[in-house]
């Protein structure tokens, strides 16, 4: 394939951003299901060895979801770079930026793995997680033992949204989730392994998805970019830092996520012991998810935003910014509607052995109060991937800092500790930080484009509304 010829991802990508977030967003609500799935068959399997296996698993996730954000942080920043460059028409320096991240993968889960081994235990000793340490360990050891698996496959995952092929980005992930659901009850009952067998199943599985997407880049070929090292790569201090202006504060939003996770479940400990973990834990990978939609339209915006940063297109910034939001808003109404309504029916796939059937009443109390949760998050999320997309990844930091672990981390505490309220209040606490932190994002996104657009329409005079749509 010649370097300039573009295909139909990359027309897509830089035409109609309407068009182009519901295209690209359907096949990433696809992956988001798929992943949400195989690690809600890991709580679905656990769940039968017990309240303290799933609690364990409640310990493990936050920490887990730092180590997926490694990987998702680095693909953040190579997503947002790399369209900016598609947008600019700057072909070989697409390509130096997505081999950097490549090679700052490994970098990084070279070192993050050694930190997470030696640090492992202790910090669940911080956690509380008390008797539930043994299985916690078992799970967590393995799975932190396979970073790289993880970091490699959130950049790989990357590279093919960046140029708008969502599909084969989806069907990689669908090798993972398939053959770790058929894992889980293997490696867990018949294999005998236990917790253990759970986090085997899924570093597996997350193999297998590494070595089809490696297939693609470098056996197949056939992608727009061509991530050829002796051709492309040359090391380059400029792409560096601004993958990273991305990467680390998208990286931080999931330690942010993840604190907030740690503190909420502290909280829970407080008012209600570790079983209260094991159903906020269940209940939050429902709440997951009923956010699918939501993560692949945003997912969708960093690529769309990116590209019309990079070709000065300010009107696709806008449109694209306020149509996110708008069909965002619309599905997640859909979807809590559904989480309130079915309840007690979702809350039984979590209770369904004797050593876990005193959860259900909590559960399903918990899944209709946090069915509120995803109509909050539209306003926040989608304006937070714009800053993504354009490379001010700390605006969207400051925007997740504001709304997670800050407003719904002191609410929280405040209805459910101070109020006395309990658990009910620590729920209704992080509803109400979610929609004021997100329309704090909102209002400031709005701002951000109306300054852009000034700016470039005295820089670069006025587009037509068919030059804004127009493929570049």
């Amino acid at each position: 394939m010649a370097p300039h010829k573009k295909n139909k991802n990359i027309e897509l990508i830089t035409g109609d951003p309407k068009k182009a977030i519901r295209k690209l967003s359907i096949p990433m609500m696809v992956s988001m299901l798929l992943i949400v799935l195989y690690n809600l068959a890991d709580s679905v399997w656990v769940a039968g060895l017990g309240a303290d296996a799933l609690a364990a698993i409640g310990f493990i996730t936050p920490l887990f979801m730092v180590l997926v954000g490694l990987g998702n942080g680095l693909g953040a920043g190579a997503n947002s770079l790399i369209a900016r460059y598609i947008g600019a028409d700057n072909y070989a320096q697409a390509n130096n930026s997505g081999l950097h991240a490549i090679v700052l993968s490994i970098i990084v889960s070279v070192i993050f793995t050694v930190i997470m081994l030696l640090v492992l235990e202790p910090v669940l000793v911080v956690m509380g997680a008390g008797a539930t340490i043994p299985y916690a360990m078992e799970y967590g050891v393995i799975i932190f033992g396979g970073l790289i698996i993880f970091v490699f496959s959130g950049v790989a995952s990357a590279i093919f949204r960046s140029e708008g092929d969502m599909k084969r980005a989806t069907y990689a992930i669908a090798v993972t989730a398939i053959l770790n659901i058929i894992l889980d009850p293997i490696f867990i009952y018949y294999l005998n392994l236990g917790i253990a067998g759970a986090a085997w199943a899924t570093i597996i599985s997350a193999t297998m998805s590494c070595l089809v997407m490696g297939y693609w880049i470098w056996g197949k070929r056939d992608l727009y970019l061509d991530y050829d090292f002796k051709k492309y790569f040359k090391w380059n201090k400029k792409i560096i830092i601004d993958t990273f202006q991305v990467a680390i504060p998208s990286t931080l939003e999931n330690v942010i996520m993840s604190a907030l996770a740690i503190l909420i479940n502290a909280m829970l400990v407080m008012c209600s012991g570790t079983t209260a973990v094991a159903v906020y834990t269940a209940s939050m990978r429902i709440v997951q998810i009923a956010m699918i939609p939501l993560i692949g339209i945003a997912t969708a915006v960093i690529t769309v935003a990116g590209v019309a940063y990079g070709a000065h297109n300010y009107k696709n910034l806008k449109l694209g910014h306020s149509y996110s939001i708008k069909l965002g808003f619309i599905v997640s109404i859909g979807l809590g509607a559904i989480m309130f309504i079915f309840s007690n029916q979702i809350a039984y796939a979590f209770s369904y052995t004797a050593a876990s059937a005193s959860m259900a009443g909590d559960l399903a109390t918990a899944i209709s109060i946090l069915s509120l949760f995803v109509l909050a998050i539209p306003f926040g999320i989608m304006s937070s991937m714009v800053f993504q997309g354009v490379g001010k990844g700390i605006n969207s930091l400051i925007i997740t800092l504001l709304r997670s672990l800050i407003l719904e981390g002191i609410f929280a505490y405040t209805f459910g500790i101070l109020l006395g309220f309990g658990v009910i209040g620590i729920y209704g606490g992080v509803l109400l930080g979610c929609f004021v932190g997100g329309m704090f994002g909102y209002g400031w996104a709005k701002l951000f484009i109306k300054r852009y657009t000034k700016d470039i329409i005295n820089k670069y005079g006025e587009i037509t509304d068919e030059e804004a749509t127009e493929s570049k």
